[in-house]
């Protein structure tokens, strides 16, 4: 089905989740029929008058969304991912571990392996059973959730990341979205990251980048601030963090595709720790938590608002 292009006549679900405080508005959506276009998801993610989310996820079946029919026979879901501004994005790692979390809670899969359908291909989840709890609500909570993320793509483009006056040569990462990973001194060098920071030649990276500083806490242990195309400064970055790891390995000389053998970097971000493990055939996982925080419907006097409203440009805060 076809989503239409006007205001829904029906109450809109949503949910709101967060993976290492990265945070997302869920749509369900099974059979495609609500058009969610650029503006209104603005609304929905703005965080003073919306609902608030670095993104959106719109949970449709695959065989229901003309992008992901490909991978129906594969993936029954599909993670159609936006960013806070609206744009449409490729994939979003942090987003697959609250997208699984949400199937799960909706009761549409257990515990163990499930395929979620991507821009960026198919990524498998396990969702762990929880062993600190015998109640089925909270077990699904507790449960941490790995998500294989496929293979990096490193070009050999050099890239330069700038800031306040500093520069820094760059790993140009591509996890199904393209990245720029700097190893700064300080995390403050950062800035404050309002807006993207320049990474040149631009040319590059021609819709954008999302961009990783990074500094050193210990062996096989490291801290990131990213800013995340289409939304700023986020609490989290899923492929960031494995973007990270990944250049980590190659400056390290850990490369498991040389050593033959798998290499795991903690990565602290400032919502949270996420694990990344990449194995020498490039496979890398992620594992992580995600937890579902509220639900309700979308009051649809506000939602007729927004359709109606196409503003020149939103803050999301």
């Amino acid at each position: 089905m076809d989503p239409v292009s006007t205001s829904p006549t029906v109450p809109v679900a949503f949910l709101k989740g967060h993976g290492t405080e990265n945070d997302f508005v869920i749509v369900p959506d099974p059979d495609n029929a609500i058009d969610l276009p650029p503006h209104v998801v603005a609304a929905l993610c703005d965080r003073r008058a919306g609902i608030g989310g670095d993104g959106l996820l719109h949970v449709v079946r695959s065989a229901a969304h003309p992008e992901a029919r490909a991978m129906a026979g594969e993936a029954e879901w599909f993670m159609d991912y936006r960013n806070a501004d609206g744009s449409v994005a490729e994939m979003c790692g942090n987003g697959v571990r609250v997208f699984a979390r949400y199937l799960q809670r909706a009761g549409h899969v257990t515990a163990g392996d499930l395929a979620v359908a991507t821009r960026g291909g198919v990524k498998w989840a396990h969702l762990a059973k929880s062993a600190t709890s015998t109640d089925s609500a909270t077990a699904a909570e507790d449960g941490g959730i790995t998500v294989r993320m496929g293979r990096a793509v490193l070009p050999d483009d050099g890239v330069t990341v700038a800031v306040g006056g500093r520069e820094w040569p760059a790993r140009n990462v591509n996890m199904g979205n393209p990245h720029a990973v700097a190893f700064v001194e300080e995390l403050a060098h950062a800035g404050d990251l309002f807006s993207e920071p320049p990474v040149s030649p631009a040319s590059v990276y021609p819709d954008g980048v999302n961009v990783e500083f990074v500094v050193d806490r210990g062996p096989r242990h490291v801290a990131m601030r990213v800013h995340e195309r289409g939304s700023g400064e986020t609490r989290s970055c899923g492929t960031g963090a494995c973007a990270v790891a990944v250049a980590a390995a190659r400056r390290d000389g850990t490369d498991p595709a040389v050593t033959g053998a798998p290499v795991t970097y903690t990565v602290d971000l400032p919502g949270g720790r996420l694990v990344i493990t990449e194995h020498p055939d490039g496979e890398i996982e992620m594992t992580g938590p995600a937890v579902i925080v509220a639900e309700g419907y979308v009051d649809p006097v506000w939602l007729e608002t927004a359709f109606a409203t196409r503003p020149e440009a939103r803050s999301n805060g």
